[in-house]
């Protein structure tokens, strides 16, 4: 491989983000303290009239004027309207489209009519095409976020309301007797203006679509924290946030919504207590730190993390019994899918406290603690002397082989079972790292291109929450209406507290595939905390062609890679100076 000491200077923005920021060693802190204000406005005009009520011209007329784009300002002078009209009976309805999911809210703007006093009209979200057409009493909700309510909007003059994630925005009209003129309906959109300095390219579009599409997914969830849902949950999950803050990394390089989020919920979760009321989020918080510092190293913020990350060490081997976990006190949980399956929690959580542990006595080392890190190595080993039974399930087989417990190296194996069936989206993303322990890259990737790749077929423009592979083959599309005799994936799936329209169709924790193709596929590991040793083994599987970059604190690192005849990857790798690349 070659090395260069040439900085890359690349800033590929995605969403047209404005001026790109520059990469950090670690998320600006003003000297005065909070923090800065990283988030940015823009208003999305629609692309698209999925549907009016009466039928054209009838009750909605000119309803492509909302297609156009609006200054912002109404006006007198205007006279090109949709004219939304219950006069003479009826209803008076439109169904938009904008393109693609969107976190932020909505401004309707109003023209000159013949009474001056406010009109009530109705407005409902969706993240599908389902949601945004159903009624009340549905299982579309109002939780955390409202996207089905009435407001009364100004003779000439605009007003912006709600704020949610959604695609579509139904409109009606339901005050009887009465006109509105529609000048514009815009999402505005709110998001954090940062840049995408890692990419990912191969000669699989597909893949290459779910890479960015997992990209955006974290992008439109890190508000003023990470969130695990723009519509649904709009909170700070501290097991959801792994795979997000492995896409950070991978995608942004260092954020202070990450740090932000983490002392969060380190503050809000005081001892004895578990993060989010479960002890393996506390557990995922530990890896989390770890992980965190491998892609950024900030040393000062980790130091920060010292004194809990030992009373939550203590709290944790407290509950060890020999070879045995016994973590109480909180819910025991690994996942939705698995929620209700007690054996597999329990192998699984055995194998995510081994990890937990060992991710502490790394920390523990970079810290110079060496009565915690020997303290965390010793129950850790202890625990790995017993190999739970992990009941041929996919989550707890890919926990038990990521933990090193001897004896769980074929339990990899199980992931690759029945391809994409048996997947979740959160775990998912073990799932995949399960099988690149075990080299098996091109079930990986097909894994991925099968399970991913469904919902991008089902019109998803980001990562659900959860999907049953089951349900594609019979399922419709979510940007259109369902035929009849097809499923509604939307509205007649989902389970647990995500069934039906309350199942968020853009959750952050569904990310896991970006990062997973720019460690394994683009080869980029950090060796060394803050990338100052860093390897690149690409493993291309199937493909024949694979390029991208990799955010450090040192500056970019461009990688390329190309099978050539007789089968050898030729490989070129660019570092920033600082780094020191291990051939």
């Amino acid at each position: 491989m070659q090395r260069s000491a040439i900085l890359l200077m690349l800033t590929l923005i995605i969403l047209n983000a404005g001026a790109p920021l520059s990469l950090a060693a670690h998320p600006p802190r003003p000297a005065t303290g909070g923090w800065t204000d990283q988030m940015r406005t823009e208003y999305i005009t629609p692309v698209r009239i999925v549907w009016t009520s009466g039928g054209p011209d009838v009750n909605v007329r000119n309803a492509e004027v909302l297609l156009e784009e609006f200054s912002g300002q109404v006006s007198t002078a205007s006279q090109n309207f949709c004219v939304l009209s219950t006069r003479g009976g009826g209803t008076a309805s439109v169904l938009l489209d904008f393109g693609r999911e969107y976190q932020g809210a909505l401004e309707l703007a109003a023209g000159l009519r013949d009474s001056q006093h406010p009109v009530e009209v109705r407005v409902r979200f969706g993240e599908s095409v389902s949601e945004a057409m159903s009624e009340a009493g549905s299982t579309a909700t109002n939780d955390h976020a409202l996207r089905d309510f009435t407001l009364r909007v100004p003779w000439l003059g605009t007003i912006m309301t709600g704020e949610s994630g959604y695609r579509f925005v139904r409109i009606d009209l339901v005050e009887p007797d009465a006109e509105l003129p529609l000048i514009a309906a815009r999402t505005v959109f709110r998001y954090r203006d940062v840049p995408y300095l890692g990419t990912f390219i191969s000669d699989d579009k597909r893949l290459d679509n779910i890479w960015k599409t997992g990209a955006y997914t974290v992008h439109l969830n890190m508000q003023n924290f990470l969130w695990d849902g723009i519509k649904r949950d709009r909170l700070v999950w501290l097991g959801d946030m792994h795979p997000e803050v492995m896409c950070i990394n991978t995608v942004f390089g260092g954020n202070e919504v990450v740090n932000k989020s983490l002392d969060f919920a380190r503050d809000e979760t005081p001892l004895p207590g578990w993060m989010n009321g479960m002890c393996s989020y506390s557990l995922w918080w530990i890896i989390i730190h770890k992980d965190l510092y491998l892609y950024g190293g900030d040393l000062e913020y980790l130091r920060e993390q010292h004194h809990y990350l030992g009373g939550l060490v203590e709290q944790i081997v407290s509950q060890i019994d020999g070879d045995r976990e016994r973590l109480a006190g909180g819910v025991r949980f690994l996942d939705w899918p698995t929620s209700e399956m007690p054996e597999v929690i329990d192998a699984g959580l055995h194998a995510l406290t081994v990890t937990g542990l060992e991710s502490a006595a790394m920390i523990a080392r970079w810290l110079d603690d060496t009565r915690l890190e020997a303290e965390c190595l010793e129950n850790a080993a202890a625990l790995k002397r017993y190999l739970p039974d992990h009941m041929n399930n996919k989550q707890a087989a890919s926990l038990l082989a990521l933990a090193g417990i001897p004896g769980a190296e074929q339990a990899a194996g199980v992931a690759a079972r029945d391809g994409a069936h048996g997947f979740s989206t959160f775990y998912g993303y073990y799932m995949l790292e399960a099988l690149a322990l075990a080299g098996m890259y091109d079930e990986a990737l097909s894994i991925i291109s099968d399970y991913w790749g469904a919902m991008l077929d089902l019109g998803a423009t980001t990562f659900w929450e959860d999907l049953d592979y089951s349900q594609v083959a019979r399922a419709g599309r979510i940007d259109e209406f369902v035929p009849e005799g097809m499923f509604d994936i939307h509205a007649d799936g989902g389970a647990y507290c995500y069934e039906g329209l309350r199942h968020s169709l853009c959750h952050g924790w569904a990310s896991g595939p970006t990062p997973w193709l720019s460690r394994h596929v683009l080869g980029i590991e950090p060796l060394e905390p803050g990338f100052a040793r860093v390897a690149v083994r690409p493993n291309l599987g199937r493909l024949n062609r694979a390029s991208g970059t990799m955010p450090t604190p040192y500056g970019i690192i461009s990688v390329s890679h190309e099978r050539m005849p007789d089968g050898r990857i030729s490989s070129r790798v660019e570092v920033p100076p600082g780094i020191e690349l291990v051939e």
